[in-house]
């Protein structure tokens, strides 16, 4: 019998993003960026570096390629909160926002870190009002999907087990009538793989 499937976002749940974006700052401008606020969700909110547009943010944009996305470290406990989730029966997926050029990289990223995965689904990022995720999860029917990004769980099918990862809350969209999609709340991958393997 084929293996019950848990889907998970990548940034901000496996890997993190912030902290990657901090050292692409650093070499595309020669400086190690200050941390504004530690609790701060997005980099924008967590670092002192401001909003870019024009030549700094194209040169910015050239720092973020393969050799980027195959080197992002893992969040803190996220491989075990893998490893749990395996060692109860479950097969793990990558569901994730980044252009499809970069899934190898990303996949190569999650195995390097030992992440049990050998899957990576990746989307398009939008703002539709219903997630970009939805389509690719149909296909997949997971039990349940983890992503930290509340935008992410609306118009998901009701069968499927919606984690909201409630990290880093300042400057977070994980708050107000919206947290209604969410099925479940947890500090980070960790906390849910142990609340859901207790409660199975």
């Amino acid at each position: 019998m084929a293996r019950p499937v848990i889907a998970i976002d990548a940034d901000g749940v496996l890997l993190d993003y912030n902290l990657a974006y901090s050292g692409a700052w650093e070499k595309a401008f020669g400086i190690f960026p200050s941390e504004r606020d530690p609790s701060g969700y997005s980099p924008l909110d967590r670092w002192d570096v401001g909003f870019l547009d024009g030549e700094k943010l194209a040169h910015l944009r050239k720092f973020f390629q393969e050799d980027f996305w195959s080197s992002i470290p893992a969040m803190k406990g996220a491989l075990e909160g893998c490893h749990l989730l395996v060692q109860a029966g479950y097969e793990l997926v990558c569901v994730t926002s980044l252009p499809a050029k970069f899934s190898d990289a990303r996949l190569k990223n999650l195995q390097n870190h030992g992440f049990p995965i050998d899957i990576v689904h990746t989307v398009d990022h939008t703002e539709s009002g219903r997630s970009p995720k939805a389509d690719v999860l149909d296909n997949i029917k997971p039990v349940a999907f983890v992503d930290d990004y509340l935008p992410y769980l609306f118009g998901l099918n009701e069968s499927i087990h919606r984690a909201l990862i409630m990290r880093d809350g300042n400057g977070s969209p994980n708050h107000g009538p919206d947290l209604r999609f969410a099925s479940s709340q947890h500090e980070n991958l960790l906390a849910f793989s142990r609340w859901w393997c207790t409660r199975q």
